[in-house]
């Protein structure tokens, strides 16, 4: 069903399963954690289309993430810090005025089942996600890290290779806003491919 909730536009894309940690030092932000301490800790996050994190005036994506307050401290001079994970898939119906911070009308986005199918096919990408950090790594991406865990939860492995692979910001919200495993994982094979290859290119020229 439809609900309200206090919306927080980035210029990164939050991802189901990926951690978020957060500053806030802007006003409303700092109103906002105050609300969400005393409340169910709940808030969207969608990226910012053209404009900027602060002083508002920005253009926005529909489609977000809902995020959980994990941790949250207010510090003496009343700035906040937080760590926040995202949980399910969000799309905005209704942007409300952003008073006194920015609050949406929001409907959360189904997800389709893992099936046998989108199990086995994670399995094959994750040795080639390995292969392209190990890559990066090698050409001094200290972005990426060196070695991961994969989860049991076949839903959890799924959003991960997405999350750990260093996709741009445009490339992470298409496909967060795909719907359904089957066809998220064609797009995300596609730009997997092309990572590898320029990675590989850039590795070759500078030997």
């Amino acid at each position: 069903m439809p609900r309200s909730l206090p919306m927080f536009p980035l210029g990164t894309v939050l991802m189901p399963n990926m951690v978020l940690p957060l500053h806030i030092f802007e006003p409303r932000y700092r109103t906002m954690f105050q609300d969400l301490a005393e409340g169910d800790r709940e808030f969207g996050v969608v990226q910012i289309a053209r404009g900027w994190e602060t002083g508002g005036g920005d253009v926005r994506h529909d489609v977000g993430t809902i995020a959980r307050v994990l941790q949250a401290e207010e510090l003496e001079d009343g700035r906040w810090v937080a760590v926040t994970v995202g949980t399910r898939r969000l799309k905005v119906t209704d942007w409300y005025p952003d008073d006194p911070y920015p609050q949406a009308r929001v409907e959360e986005l189904a997800e389709d089942g893992i099936d046998s199918g989108v199990t086995q096919r994670r399995q094959e990408l994750l040795p080639r996600v390995r292969r392209l950090l190990a890559l990066r790594s090698e050409l001094g991406d200290e972005t990426v890290p060196s070695t991961f865990d994969v989860a049991t939860d076949d839903a959890v492995a799924c959003w991960q290779l997405l999350v750990l692979t260093p996709l741009s910001q445009l490339d992470a919200q298409r496909l967060l806003e795909i719907d359904g495993w089957d066809q998220r994982l064609d797009a995300f094979e596609q730009l997997l491919t092309e990572l590898e290859e320029t990675s590989d290119l850039e590795l070759h020229e500078r030997g």
